[in-house]
């Protein structure tokens, strides 16, 4: 049987001289990029510059908002209403969507990032505001969350594509959510047990819990955190045992599926 899955990584968070030297090493190991908004890291030249690279090396762009918190890096919540956080969402996609037109590589896709993640997964009130919006404004949008919360549920029913998401640097809990963030188990670090849980979930549609049980998992994209100070290494490790394995690596949303 053969497979074929998307790699997807968070990118455009980088700061400084160097700011690009992670995506540009990460973005030849990835089929998808998601790119940060300004909001929690990143600004629009940035934004720019990884659509540029993104468009260069044939990987799927899509836009990475945030709650607007550099301090806390969008880790934290805020505590925003629902229509504040439609509205932030909306600057920050149409932010990202406009400068894909102009380098010539629209975005296709929305990835939330951080706290609002989690926000978005468990509020069934910020998340139906949120997809309904999106619907209306870019109905070609697809939507990457995690396959066990309810902005996947709320994407559907208002007429968008979602792609579901799973974690190779994260911990997971019994129920399919991720261990938080500072607790033990919460990020993974080691390349070998990084690739044997990609192929897991590729092949066997499961992944292994801090606990040792595993649990079922279905994922269309499969995610290694750009800020990571192991990314590349395990995106390496990753994509050797892929081709070893004849494991094909593909965008859940390629450009030719869409309009421009």
């Amino acid at each position: 049987m053969t497979h074929t899955i998307d790699l997807n990584a968070d990118l455009g968070e980088g700061a400084g001289p160097g700011r690009l030297a992670t995506d540009a090493a990460l973005l030849p190991l990835v089929s998808s990029a998601n790119i940060a908004c300004g909001a929690h890291a990143g600004d629009p030249l940035l934004m720019a510059e990884v659509l540029t690279l993104a468009r260069h090396h044939g990987v799927t762009a899509g836009a990475h908002p945030g709650y607007p918190d550099r301090t806390g890096f969008g880790r934290r919540e805020l505590g925003a209403s629902a229509p504040e956080i439609v509205i932030e969402v909306l600057a920050q996609v149409g932010s990202l969507r406009a400068l894909g037109r102009h380098v010539g590589h629209p975005m296709r896709y929305l990835k939330p990032h951080g706290a609002l993640y989690h926000r978005l997964g468990r509020d069934q009130e910020t998340a139906r505001a949120l997809a309904t919006a999106l619907a209306a404004l870019w109905p070609d949008l697809v939507v990457l969350t995690t396959a066990v919360g309810v902005l996947a549920r709320e994407a559907r029913e208002a007429g968008l594509r979602v792609a579901r998401e799973a974690f190779l640097d994260r911990g997971y809990q019994p129920d399919g959510t991720l261990v938080p963030r500072g607790n033990a188990g919460d990020l993974l670090h080691d390349p070998t047990l990084v690739a044997d849980r990609a192929e897991r979930i590729v092949c066997d549609r499961t992944v292994e819990t801090g606990e040792g049980t595993r649990i079922p998992l279905q994922a269309d994209s499969l995610c290694v955190h750009g800020d990571g100070p192991a990314a590349v290494a395990l995106l390496e490790a990753v994509r050797t045992r892929f081709a070893q394995r004849g494991i094909t690596v593909a965008s859940f949303a390629p450009s030719a599926t869409f309009p421009s």
